[in-house]
């Protein structure tokens, strides 16, 4: 017999019964029964219900077990009593009898207890996560984001890609965050910087005349964290096709996302990839107040500004005198009670906003009256015209932001999430999908005008360098994401290939053409020989994983999670170098005042 395990804890069934048998694992649970000790066995696999007697030589030995001992046991497989059987494991049928035991690893009092799925602080969850990750919805996640990434991996070789790798230590370059650098001990003084993505290597995939590549990539960002974001590393399906336009790189990577959502969505509904719409940048900032809508949520937003230009509401009337100002409407169907309405209005107040005005539609005397504030102030006409414009009625509400949109989009963003969840309104069995499109390319700071990227610098512009040439404010990339469930789960764009459009784009932007070239070197030299039109997409894996283990935090799907802080509790990282590391780096430590 094998030194550790004839079977795991998830094999033995009723056509074991018999049998003597090994098993190895930790002891999840330990009951007292009269004398007699059962004890759940867990394995990565499962659990077997082992029990033990007085009469049994190994019992002194088997009384001395503790929770998430590692033992192995061998014992006889017997029929647990009709009445005894556990339907809920597949080994329910079934226990074993202890004859030996031989403990393989005792264990300390435990800082958190596996067993029950118990809350603990999440520095305790991350100081011990080798005993966090032993817990039952754990196993499920790894193992589900484990699955993930091989069905990842079967359906891009299953479309005609190869996959290859890229380095991990390079050179740096501005792609939208920090980067985290490596000094370097041959050359003083000079550092590596970890790949924020693969974006200049898979571009030169493509120069090189691999028509299809793909690869689950580390990226190395250094961002403050957020619920969906880790503030250090993370994976991304990371893909790039040559000779291709904006829809090809759609219609490849919606299939994919599709399949993996169906595959391990659990039975909830997946939008076929041909309902998913294409929605401008422009228009999902203006119906759904950001760029990765939660189109579960049926809520779309609208411009109401003409029916409060001019009217008795001083403060709208006042705002749409500004240039650039609007007033924007978010209807709540079923929302219209005084209570709700007062609910939204606090919420606003709580995220900064002085308020959020509103009207609701009652039936008062068999007749339609809409109520609150507003109504009395721009009287029935123009609320007749607000209710008809967004096809509310009796029961129905909504609720008007104004101002410049950048000032409150945010907000009415968030306010549209929480009115679909509160009046039931987004369904929650569903993964919704959206490719949002058209980016701008340039973004104005708004206090020194100067005029810098607003997304991926290496997008192709919409029109060519004759785009350049015009208001850098106009122009918009063949860029895009593609959103679900309110994430941002695929970036991605038709690359600019070519070596003027480029000099031009980050010229623009304030580089001048040393600097691209310094900065960019390999990629504006490559653009020099033959360069294929080409373009691609990552897609987010940790992000994908935690839509479908239905988390909140992204730190539940990664084995070994920094905190909020990016801090591993558990390795004790970042963490001070010796001074001899340092010597070897050329490097000295400044203190900070």
């Amino acid at each position: 017999m094998h030194a550790y395990r004839s079977h795991t804890c998830a094999d033995l069934t009723k056509a074991n019964v018999g049998e003597t048998v090994r098993l190895s694992g930790w002891v999840n649970r330990i009951r007292d029964h009269g004398g007699i000790l059962f004890i759940d066995l867990r394995d990565h696999y499962g659990i077997t219900q082992v029990l033990c007697d007085p009469d049994s030589a190994a019992f002194a030995d088997v009384e001395k077990v503790r929770s998430e001992w590692c033992i192995r046991i061998d014992g006889e497989v017997k029929a647990r009593d009709p009445e005894l059987v556990n339907a809920k494991l597949p080994t329910g049928e079934v226990e074993v009898f202890v004859r030996d035991i031989e403990v393989l690893g005792a264990s300390n009092e435990l800082p958190l207890m596996v067993f029950g799925e118990q809350e603990y602080p999440e520095e305790t969850r991350l100081r011990y996560r080798y005993l966090d990750l032993r817990r039952e919805s754990m196993q499920r996640n790894m193992t589900l984001r484990s699955d993930v990434v091989a069905s990842i991996r079967r359906r891009m070789w299953g479309n005609g890609f190869r996959e290859f790798q890229t380095p991990i230590i390079t050179a740096s370059s501005p792609e939208g965050a920090r980067d985290f650098l490596v000094p370097s001990r041959l050359h003083p003084g000079k550092f590596y910087a970890l790949p924020q993505a693969p974006q200049q290597f898979k571009q030169l995939i493509m120069v090189s005349g691999y028509d299809k590549y793909f690869q689950i990539a580390p990226c190395f960002r250094d961002e403050d964290p957020r619920a969906d974001r880790s503030p250090t590393d993370f994976y991304q399906l990371d893909m790039e096709m040559s000779f291709v336009e904006q829809q090809d790189v759609f219609d490849t990577i919606s299939p994919v996302i599709a399949g993996i959502f169906e595959e391990f969505g659990g039975g909830r509904r997946v939008d076929a990839p041909g309902e998913w719409p294409q929605i401008s940048y422009r228009d999902a900032a203006k119906w759904y107040g950001t760029d990765k809508p939660d189109l579960r949520n049926p809520i779309k937003m609208q411009d109401c500004s003409e029916h409060f230009r001019g009217s008795g509401f001083a403060i709208f009337a006042k705002l749409l005198e500004q240039e650039g100002t609007e007033v924007r409407a978010i209807p709540a169907p079923t929302g219209g009670s005084r209570k709700f309405c007062d609910r939204m209005n606090a919420f606003a107040q709580k995220e900064g906003l002085p308020g959020m005005g509103y009207i609701f539609w009652r039936e008062t005397d068999g007749a339609m009256e809409a109520a609150g504030p507003l109504a009395k102030n721009i009287g029935p006409e123009r609320t007749e015209a607000i209710r008809q414009q967004l096809g509310l009625g009796v029961g129905d509400a909504a609720f008007f932001l104004g101002g410049k949109p950048s000032s409150f989009e945010r907000v009415a963003g968030k306010a549209r999430d929480v009115i679909g969840a509160e009046l039931g309104l987004t369904e929650t069995d569903r993964f919704a999908f959206a490719w949002i499109v058209d980016f701008p390319i340039y973004e104005k700071d708004a206090e020194s005008g100067d005029i810098d990227f607003e997304h991926n610098p290496f997008s192709m512009p919409q029109g060519g360098m004759d785009a350049l040439l015009g208001d850098p404010m106009d122009v918009r990339g063949f860029q895009y994401d593609l959103a679900c469930n309110g994430y941002e789960l695929v970036s991605g764009a038709i690359r600019n290939h070519k070596p003027e459009i480029m000099l031009k784009a980050f010229e623009i932007a304030g580089y001048g053409e040393e600097e691209v070239k310094n900065r960019f070197g390999a990629l504006y030299q490559a653009f020099h020989y033959g360069a294929p039109p080409h373009g691609g997409c990552a897609a987010g894996i940790d992000r994908i994983v935690m839509l479908l283990a239905d988390e909140q935090n992204i730190r539940e799907v990664i084995m070994f999670p920094m905190n909020q802080r990016a801090e591993d509790l558990m390795m004790q990282a970042p963490s001070v170098p010796a001074s001899d590391q340092l010597m070897d780096l050329s490097l000295r430590v400044i203190p900070q005042e």
